[in-house]
């Protein structure tokens, strides 16, 4: 217990819930004391992949950055991440005082069972499976967010055959 207690303690971004409502995750702009932690950043590629030419409005890249979103898709083009294509960025969401690695996964599970399956060939011709890439519709990711920002996230799932976030049972 005090080896959690003092990990807790050592962890800038740890928090002890110990009331339902355990204050904002992540909001515009950084408050008293709340340091921005990076962006949440969903895109759309302009790859020439006929799934994703045939999908644009659905097929998402969802991503965390601590970096400015307009440099970590700069190189796009040669990026397999990136689905080796260039990109438009739909919408950001700064992050502040949140540990972005554990929201991008949270993000990233709840969404899985829209996860798309493609391979593509990096630049050396080795195969490479992107894993932030979802067919899901933008509104859904926003109602995510939200539902993040609520507290609420825990009570819904996605439900990839109806394309929408459902209440869990």
């Amino acid at each position: 217990m005090r080896s959690l207690q003092r990990a807790l303690n050592k962890d800038e971004t740890g928090r002890r819930v110990t009331d339902a409502i355990a204050g904002p995750l992540f909001t515009g702009e950084p408050g008293d004391g709340a340091d921005a932690s990076g962006t949440i950043y969903v895109c759309r590629s302009k790859s020439d992949n006929e799934f994703v030419t045939s999908n644009r409005d659905l097929v998402h890249k969802i991503g965390v950055t601590s970096t400015a979103v307009e440099k970590r898709v700069s190189n796009a083009e040669n990026d397999p991440t990136f689905l080796l294509a260039g990109v438009t960025i739909v919408a950001t969401y700064e992050l502040c005082g949140i540990n972005r690695n554990k929201l991008e996964n949270l993000l990233h599970r709840f969404f899985s069972p829209a996860r798309l399956k493609i391979e593509i060939k990096d630049l050396f011709g080795r195969p490479v499976i992107p894993q932030e890439w979802f067919c899901v519709p933008f509104e859904c990711i926003e109602e995510a967010v939200d539902r993040i920002k609520d507290g609420s996230i825990i009570d819904y799932i996605y439900n990839s055959k109806e394309a929408r976030i459902s209440k869990s049972k």
